[in-house]
């Protein structure tokens, strides 16, 4: 198993009220280049959560971290314009993404919480995570 010290929050950068898929995600990522989908999980707008890359797998979420890092992705992040980046988390999503850390910070008690925008000069995941999380 890769050892954990990250784990990084990301928006899908979609427009607010809109769903998408894993199966979305993977289709852009791998037209991108990669090798399937860059993040570990990804949680819908209404709060389910799904399995995106396996976590014993290095992620393609965020360069110079995915080596020691999961990735988790919540669908949204963009206002209705598709240009403003907004917080567009439901309560659902909400309430996933808080159940979703507690359980990695229990099985990796050592690793940090992170927003994608404190490693690279993007608004995602569009609020502040080491405010909330």
């Amino acid at each position: 198993m890769r050892k954990i010290t990250e784990i990084i929050i990301h928006c899908s950068a979609t427009i607010e009220g809109k769903d998408y898929t894993v199966a979305d995600i993977d289709r852009w990522h791998r037209a991108r280049g990669f090798r399937k989908i860059g993040y570990h999980y990804v949680i819908y707008r209404d709060g389910s959560i799904h399995a995106g890359r396996p976590i014993s797998e290095t992620g393609a979420h965020c360069a110079g971290h995915n080596a020691h890092s999961i990735g988790i992705c919540y669908i949204g992040g963009l206002a209705k314009d598709g240009r403003t980046p907004k917080d567009t988390r439901t309560p659902e999503q909400r309430e996933a993404m808080r159940s979703l850390i507690k359980q990695l910070k229990q099985k990796f008690p050592e690793a940090s919480i992170h927003g994608h925008r404190e490693f690279a000069p993007k608004a995602c995941p569009c609020f502040r995570v080491p405010e909330e999380l």
